[in-house]
Protein backbone atom coordinates (compact mmCIF):
# COMPACT_ATOMS: atom_id res chain seq x y z
CA UNK A 1 0.00 0.00 0.00
CA UNK A 2 1.23 3.51 -0.94
CA UNK A 3 1.60 6.23 1.68
CA UNK A 4 -1.11 8.08 -0.27
CA UNK A 5 -3.23 4.98 0.05
CA UNK A 6 -2.41 5.13 3.71
CA UNK A 7 -3.01 8.92 4.24
CA UNK A 8 -6.70 7.72 3.00
CA UNK A 9 -7.62 5.52 5.39
CA UNK A 10 -8.48 8.33 7.93
CA UNK A 11 -7.02 7.46 11.98
CA UNK A 12 -8.60 10.16 14.10
CA UNK A 13 -6.20 12.94 15.17
CA UNK A 14 -6.05 14.01 18.96
CA UNK A 15 -6.42 17.34 19.85
CA UNK A 16 -3.28 18.52 22.47
CA UNK A 17 -5.77 20.03 24.99
CA UNK A 18 -7.48 16.56 25.53
CA UNK A 19 -4.28 14.39 25.20
CA UNK A 20 -2.80 16.76 27.86
CA UNK A 21 -5.77 15.85 30.49
CA UNK A 22 -5.26 12.14 29.34
CA UNK A 23 -1.64 12.70 30.72
CA UNK A 24 -2.92 14.60 33.81
CA UNK A 25 -4.83 11.58 34.42
CA UNK A 26 -2.35 9.15 33.71
CA UNK A 27 -4.35 7.87 31.16
CA UNK A 28 -2.22 8.30 28.10
CA UNK A 29 0.85 5.92 28.68
CA UNK A 30 2.48 5.10 25.65
CA UNK A 31 4.04 7.94 22.65
CA UNK A 32 5.69 7.36 19.89
CA UNK A 33 7.83 9.52 18.55
CA UNK A 34 9.02 9.67 15.06
CA UNK A 35 10.84 12.67 14.31
CA UNK A 36 14.72 12.29 13.81
CA UNK A 37 16.84 11.33 16.93
CA UNK A 38 18.19 14.67 17.25
CA UNK A 39 14.84 16.71 17.43
CA UNK A 40 13.85 14.06 19.81
CA UNK A 41 16.84 14.37 22.27
CA UNK A 42 16.28 18.41 22.13
CA UNK A 43 12.59 18.27 23.29
CA UNK A 44 9.41 16.12 23.84
CA UNK A 45 6.00 15.13 25.23
CA UNK A 46 6.38 15.28 28.86
CA UNK A 47 3.91 13.15 31.18
CA UNK A 48 3.72 11.61 34.41
CA UNK A 49 6.58 8.88 35.51
CA UNK A 50 4.84 5.94 34.42
CA UNK A 51 4.78 7.57 30.35
CA UNK A 52 6.47 5.36 28.32
CA UNK A 53 8.27 7.57 25.38
CA UNK A 54 9.99 5.94 22.16
CA UNK A 55 11.39 7.43 19.84
CA UNK A 56 11.41 5.33 16.74
CA UNK A 57 12.15 7.47 13.40
CA UNK A 58 9.66 7.70 10.53
CA UNK A 59 12.15 6.50 8.33
CA UNK A 60 12.86 3.44 10.20
CA UNK A 61 8.69 2.24 9.66
CA UNK A 62 9.28 2.78 5.76
CA UNK A 63 12.72 0.75 5.55
CA UNK A 64 12.07 -1.83 8.60
CA UNK A 65 8.05 -1.94 9.41
CA UNK A 66 8.61 -5.25 11.24
CA UNK A 67 11.34 -4.32 13.33
CA UNK A 68 9.77 -1.01 14.03
CA UNK A 69 6.28 -1.66 15.04
CA UNK A 70 7.84 -5.28 17.17
CA UNK A 71 9.55 -1.63 19.37
CA UNK A 72 6.21 -0.19 20.16
CA UNK A 73 4.96 -1.11 23.90
CA UNK A 74 1.96 -2.48 24.39
CA UNK A 75 -0.92 -0.13 25.63
CA UNK A 76 -4.61 0.56 25.20
CA UNK A 77 -4.04 3.41 23.23
CA UNK A 78 -0.32 4.45 21.77
CA UNK A 79 -0.04 7.80 20.46
CA UNK A 80 2.07 8.78 17.81
CA UNK A 81 3.75 12.37 17.63
CA UNK A 82 6.17 14.10 14.83
CA UNK A 83 6.92 17.46 13.59
CA UNK A 84 3.95 18.45 11.92
CA UNK A 85 1.62 15.89 11.44
CA UNK A 86 1.75 13.89 8.42
CA UNK A 87 4.56 11.57 9.57
CA UNK A 88 2.54 10.41 12.51
CA UNK A 89 -0.50 10.57 10.69
CA UNK A 90 1.06 7.75 7.98
CA UNK A 91 2.54 5.76 11.04
CA UNK A 92 -0.53 5.31 13.32
CA UNK A 93 -2.12 3.99 9.87
CA UNK A 94 0.51 1.29 10.15
CA UNK A 95 0.18 0.25 13.68
CA UNK A 96 -4.01 0.34 13.36
CA UNK A 97 -3.15 -2.31 10.20
CA UNK A 98 -1.08 -4.30 12.83
CA UNK A 99 -3.94 -4.39 15.40
CA UNK A 100 -2.12 -2.02 17.56
CA UNK A 101 -4.65 1.12 18.44
CA UNK A 102 -3.18 4.37 17.57
CA UNK A 103 -4.01 7.87 17.53
CA UNK A 104 -1.54 10.87 16.15
CA UNK A 105 -1.16 14.40 17.33
CA UNK A 106 -3.18 17.26 15.78
CA UNK A 107 -0.28 19.52 14.33
CA UNK A 108 2.75 17.50 15.63
CA UNK A 109 4.96 18.24 18.67
CA UNK A 110 4.35 22.67 17.60
CA UNK A 111 0.83 21.63 19.49
CA UNK A 112 2.40 20.79 22.52
CA UNK A 113 4.86 23.58 22.64
CA UNK A 114 2.70 26.14 21.89
CA UNK A 115 -0.38 24.61 24.69
CA UNK A 116 -1.12 26.94 27.46
CA UNK A 117 -3.07 25.53 30.32
CA UNK A 118 -5.09 27.74 32.56
CA UNK A 119 -6.60 26.99 35.63
CA UNK A 120 -8.47 28.20 38.54
CA UNK A 121 -6.37 28.03 42.09
CA UNK A 122 -8.08 29.35 44.09
CA UNK A 123 -11.94 30.82 43.96
CA UNK A 124 -12.89 32.77 47.11
CA UNK A 125 -14.82 35.84 47.96
CA UNK A 126 -11.59 38.11 48.18
CA UNK A 127 -10.75 36.94 45.09
CA UNK A 128 -8.75 34.59 42.56
CA UNK A 129 -5.81 32.74 41.84
CA UNK A 130 -5.93 31.21 37.86
CA UNK A 131 -2.74 29.86 36.82
CA UNK A 132 -1.53 29.92 33.63
CA UNK A 133 0.86 26.55 32.45
CA UNK A 134 2.86 26.01 29.43
CA UNK A 135 3.59 22.06 29.95
CA UNK A 136 5.95 22.15 27.44
CA UNK A 137 8.60 24.01 29.37
CA UNK A 138 7.54 23.49 32.30
CA UNK A 139 6.50 27.01 32.93
CA UNK A 140 3.94 28.67 35.50
CA UNK A 141 2.59 32.24 35.45
CA UNK A 142 -0.76 33.51 38.15
CA UNK A 143 -3.22 36.13 37.29
CA UNK A 144 -4.73 37.16 40.99
CA UNK A 145 -7.83 38.66 40.66
CA UNK A 146 -9.58 40.73 43.38
CA UNK A 147 -12.59 43.49 43.08
CA UNK A 148 -11.92 44.20 39.57
CA UNK A 149 -8.12 44.45 39.86
CA UNK A 150 -5.73 41.84 38.23
CA UNK A 151 -1.76 41.53 38.58
CA UNK A 152 0.44 38.72 36.83
CA UNK A 153 2.92 37.30 38.03
CA UNK A 154 5.64 35.93 35.43
CA UNK A 155 4.06 36.00 32.57
CA UNK A 156 5.33 34.25 29.67
CA UNK A 157 5.66 35.20 26.17
CA UNK A 158 2.61 35.09 24.44
CA UNK A 159 0.37 37.71 26.59
CA UNK A 160 -2.97 37.33 24.37
CA UNK A 161 -3.29 33.88 26.89
CA UNK A 162 -3.02 37.21 29.98
CA UNK A 163 -5.31 39.61 28.31
CA UNK A 164 -8.13 36.63 27.88
CA UNK A 165 -8.12 35.97 31.34
CA UNK A 166 -8.34 39.59 32.47
CA UNK A 167 -11.23 40.19 30.45
CA UNK A 168 -13.00 37.09 30.68
CA UNK A 169 -13.22 37.71 34.78
CA UNK A 170 -14.14 41.57 33.88
CA UNK A 171 -11.26 42.88 35.53
CA UNK A 172 -8.43 45.85 34.94
CA UNK A 173 -5.14 44.84 34.64
CA UNK A 174 -3.14 47.18 36.92
CA UNK A 175 0.24 45.39 38.14
CA UNK A 176 2.89 43.19 36.53
CA UNK A 177 4.83 41.37 38.54
CA UNK A 178 8.29 39.47 37.47
CA UNK A 179 10.19 37.58 40.47
CA UNK A 180 13.27 37.65 38.46
CA UNK A 181 14.66 38.08 34.69
CA UNK A 182 14.61 35.05 33.77
CA UNK A 183 16.73 32.72 31.38
CA UNK A 184 14.79 30.17 30.76
CA UNK A 185 11.92 32.14 28.98
CA UNK A 186 10.78 35.63 27.51
CA UNK A 187 9.16 37.69 30.00
CA UNK A 188 5.79 38.83 28.73
CA UNK A 189 6.00 41.76 31.54
CA UNK A 190 7.05 44.28 29.13
CA UNK A 191 4.68 43.69 26.41
CA UNK A 192 1.60 43.81 28.35
CA UNK A 193 2.77 46.86 29.76
CA UNK A 194 2.85 48.39 26.63
CA UNK A 195 -0.65 47.16 25.59
CA UNK A 196 -2.46 48.08 28.91
CA UNK A 197 -0.56 51.01 30.60
CA UNK A 198 -0.47 48.95 33.39
CA UNK A 199 3.04 49.09 35.50
CA UNK A 200 5.77 46.43 34.97
CA UNK A 201 8.08 45.88 38.43
CA UNK A 202 11.29 44.17 38.39
CA UNK A 203 13.49 44.33 41.36
CA UNK A 204 17.05 46.89 39.92
CA UNK A 205 19.33 43.78 40.60
CA UNK A 206 18.31 41.78 37.64
CA UNK A 207 18.14 44.84 35.45
CA UNK A 208 21.79 44.43 34.40
CA UNK A 209 22.69 41.57 32.42
CA UNK A 210 24.87 39.52 34.60
CA UNK A 211 27.70 38.66 31.83
CA UNK A 212 27.23 41.40 29.67
CA UNK A 213 27.22 43.95 32.59
CA UNK A 214 24.35 46.23 30.51
CA UNK A 215 21.82 48.07 32.23
CA UNK A 216 18.45 47.46 31.14
CA UNK A 217 17.03 49.03 27.87
CA UNK A 218 13.32 48.79 28.69
CA UNK A 219 11.01 50.47 31.38
CA UNK A 220 10.40 49.32 34.55
CA UNK A 221 9.32 50.00 38.21
CA UNK A 222 12.05 49.72 40.82
CA UNK A 223 11.15 46.98 43.99
CA UNK A 224 12.56 47.01 47.10
CA UNK A 225 12.60 44.89 50.14
CA UNK A 226 9.64 45.03 52.28
CA UNK A 227 7.74 47.30 49.73
CA UNK A 228 4.08 47.21 49.88
CA UNK A 229 0.69 47.19 46.71
CA UNK A 230 -2.69 46.38 47.32
CA UNK A 231 -4.64 44.33 45.05
CA UNK A 232 -8.13 44.70 45.60
CA UNK A 233 -8.33 42.53 49.21
CA UNK A 234 -4.98 41.61 48.71
CA UNK A 235 -1.96 43.34 50.03
CA UNK A 236 1.36 42.02 48.28
CA UNK A 237 4.64 42.62 49.77
CA UNK A 238 7.68 42.06 48.24
CA UNK A 239 10.66 39.52 49.67
CA UNK A 240 13.31 39.82 48.16
CA UNK A 241 15.29 36.20 47.70
CA UNK A 242 18.47 36.39 46.14
CA UNK A 243 20.29 33.11 45.16
CA UNK A 244 19.04 32.19 41.46
CA UNK A 245 19.25 35.87 40.73
CA UNK A 246 20.94 39.17 42.90
CA UNK A 247 17.18 40.45 42.16
CA UNK A 248 15.24 37.27 42.59
CA UNK A 249 12.33 38.42 44.79
CA UNK A 250 8.93 36.64 46.14
CA UNK A 251 5.50 38.23 46.12
CA UNK A 252 3.51 37.44 49.01
CA UNK A 253 -0.25 38.27 48.73
CA UNK A 254 -2.12 37.91 51.76
CA UNK A 255 -5.86 37.89 51.68
CA UNK A 256 -8.63 39.84 54.36
CA UNK A 257 -8.72 36.13 56.20
CA UNK A 258 -5.21 35.94 56.47
CA UNK A 259 -4.71 33.09 54.39
CA UNK A 260 -0.92 33.89 52.40
CA UNK A 261 0.13 32.66 49.27
CA UNK A 262 4.04 33.00 48.45
CA UNK A 263 4.79 33.65 44.43
CA UNK A 264 8.49 32.04 44.71
CA UNK A 265 9.48 32.61 40.88
CA UNK A 266 12.72 30.56 41.24
CA UNK A 267 13.29 30.87 44.63
CA UNK A 268 11.98 27.79 45.07
CA UNK A 269 9.78 24.99 43.89
CA UNK A 270 7.66 22.24 44.75
CA UNK A 271 10.37 19.53 44.57
CA UNK A 272 13.53 21.72 43.96
CA UNK A 273 14.80 25.20 43.79
CA UNK A 274 16.72 27.76 41.03
CA UNK A 275 20.35 26.63 40.31
CA UNK A 276 22.76 29.68 41.89
CA UNK A 277 25.28 29.66 38.17
CA UNK A 278 22.84 30.85 35.57
CA UNK A 279 24.61 34.48 35.91
CA UNK A 280 27.87 32.86 35.75
CA UNK A 281 28.99 33.31 39.41
CA UNK A 282 27.63 29.67 41.04
CA UNK A 283 30.25 29.22 43.49
CA UNK A 284 29.90 33.20 44.73
CA UNK A 285 25.75 32.83 44.92
CA UNK A 286 25.31 29.45 46.28
CA UNK A 287 25.83 30.56 50.17
CA UNK A 288 23.51 33.90 49.29
CA UNK A 289 20.39 31.12 48.12
CA UNK A 290 21.60 28.85 51.17
CA UNK A 291 21.03 32.13 53.71
CA UNK A 292 17.69 32.91 51.43
CA UNK A 293 16.61 29.18 51.98
CA UNK A 294 17.34 28.62 55.39
CA UNK A 295 17.07 32.19 56.77
CA UNK A 296 14.41 34.04 55.02
CA UNK A 297 12.07 31.95 54.06
CA UNK A 298 11.07 30.81 57.22
CA UNK A 299 10.20 34.49 58.21
CA UNK A 300 7.37 34.69 55.66
CA UNK A 301 5.70 32.23 55.95
CA UNK A 302 4.05 29.16 57.39
CA UNK A 303 3.07 25.91 57.42
CA UNK A 304 -0.16 26.87 55.48
CA UNK A 305 0.93 29.17 53.06
CA UNK A 306 0.57 28.41 49.78
CA UNK A 307 3.60 28.22 47.49
CA UNK A 308 3.12 28.87 43.93
CA UNK A 309 6.38 28.11 41.92
CA UNK A 310 7.43 29.85 38.41
CA UNK A 311 8.19 26.29 37.46
CA UNK A 312 7.69 22.35 37.59
CA UNK A 313 9.52 19.67 36.34
CA UNK A 314 7.41 16.56 35.91
CA UNK A 315 3.76 16.20 36.21
CA UNK A 316 3.92 14.38 38.95
CA UNK A 317 4.17 17.45 40.96
CA UNK A 318 0.61 18.17 40.45
CA UNK A 319 -2.70 15.92 41.03
CA UNK A 320 -4.90 14.85 38.41
CA UNK A 321 -6.33 18.83 38.79
CA UNK A 322 -3.07 20.25 36.96
CA UNK A 323 -3.00 22.51 39.72
CA UNK A 324 0.84 23.34 40.99
CA UNK A 325 1.04 24.44 43.92
CA UNK A 326 1.38 23.01 47.82
CA UNK A 327 1.51 24.21 51.29
CA UNK A 328 4.83 25.45 52.95
CA UNK A 329 4.28 22.39 55.12
CA UNK A 330 4.04 19.86 52.07
CA UNK A 331 7.04 21.62 50.47
CA UNK A 332 9.15 21.19 53.75
CA UNK A 333 8.62 17.25 53.55
CA UNK A 334 9.32 16.39 49.89
CA UNK A 335 11.38 19.32 49.03
CA UNK A 336 14.82 17.97 49.05
CA UNK A 337 16.21 21.95 48.86
CA UNK A 338 14.96 22.12 52.47
CA UNK A 339 16.62 19.26 53.90
CA UNK A 340 18.55 20.53 57.17
CA UNK A 341 22.20 21.09 55.88
CA UNK A 342 25.50 23.19 56.72
CA UNK A 343 26.63 25.63 54.60
CA UNK A 344 29.62 23.37 53.34
CA UNK A 345 27.15 20.68 52.77
CA UNK A 346 24.76 22.53 51.11
CA UNK A 347 27.73 23.89 48.91
CA UNK A 348 29.20 20.51 48.00
CA UNK A 349 25.35 19.58 47.06
CA UNK A 350 24.65 22.43 44.65
CA UNK A 351 28.02 22.48 43.36
CA UNK A 352 27.67 18.45 42.38
CA UNK A 353 24.74 18.96 40.79
CA UNK A 354 24.52 21.81 38.55
CA UNK A 355 23.50 21.16 34.89
CA UNK A 356 24.11 21.96 31.53
CA UNK A 357 23.95 25.65 31.34
CA UNK A 358 22.25 26.28 28.03
CA UNK A 359 24.04 29.16 25.96
CA UNK A 360 20.24 30.23 24.83
CA UNK A 361 19.76 31.61 28.45
CA UNK A 362 22.48 34.34 27.84
CA UNK A 363 20.56 35.69 24.90
CA UNK A 364 17.02 34.87 26.59
CA UNK A 365 18.40 37.33 29.49
CA UNK A 366 19.47 39.66 26.96
CA UNK A 367 16.32 39.81 25.38
CA UNK A 368 14.52 40.18 29.09
CA UNK A 369 16.75 43.14 29.72
CA UNK A 370 15.65 45.00 26.44
CA UNK A 371 19.08 44.52 24.56
CA UNK A 372 18.09 42.49 21.77
CA UNK A 373 14.74 42.35 20.16
CA UNK A 374 13.80 39.16 18.48
CA UNK A 375 10.96 38.16 16.00
CA UNK A 376 9.12 35.53 16.53
CA UNK A 377 10.85 32.70 14.55
CA UNK A 378 14.54 33.77 16.82
CA UNK A 379 12.05 33.77 20.08
CA UNK A 380 10.72 30.11 19.37
CA UNK A 381 13.96 28.80 18.63
CA UNK A 382 15.27 30.59 22.21
CA UNK A 383 12.67 28.75 24.23
CA UNK A 384 12.53 25.47 22.45
CA UNK A 385 12.37 22.20 24.96
CA UNK A 386 12.45 22.70 28.65
CA UNK A 387 13.58 24.56 31.42
CA UNK A 388 16.52 23.58 33.35
CA UNK A 389 16.31 26.16 36.11
CA UNK A 390 16.19 23.66 38.45
CA UNK A 391 18.99 21.63 40.48
CA UNK A 392 19.33 18.52 38.51
CA UNK A 393 19.00 16.11 40.99
CA UNK A 394 17.05 18.36 43.78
Amino acid sequence: MTITEKLEIGVAPRRIEDVYADLLQDKQRVIVDVRNRDDFARWRVDGRSSLQIVNIPYFDFIEEEDESVAQVPAADEVLVVCAKEGSSQYVAEILQERGINATYLAEGILSWGGLYDTRTVVDAPFGKVIQVARPARGDLSFVVISEGQAAIVDPLRHIDNYLQVVHDERATLTHIFDTHAHADHISGGPALAAETGAAYFLHPYDAIHPLDMLPATLPYNYLADGQTFQVGQFTVKVIWFPGHTLGQVNYLFTAPTGQTYLFTGDGIFLRSFGRPDLGGRGEAWTPILYASLYERLPQHVNDDTLILPAHFSTLDESAEDGIFAASYGQVKEQNEALKPRTLAEFTEYVLGNLPTFPKEYVEIKRVNAGLIQPDEELASELELGKNICALADA
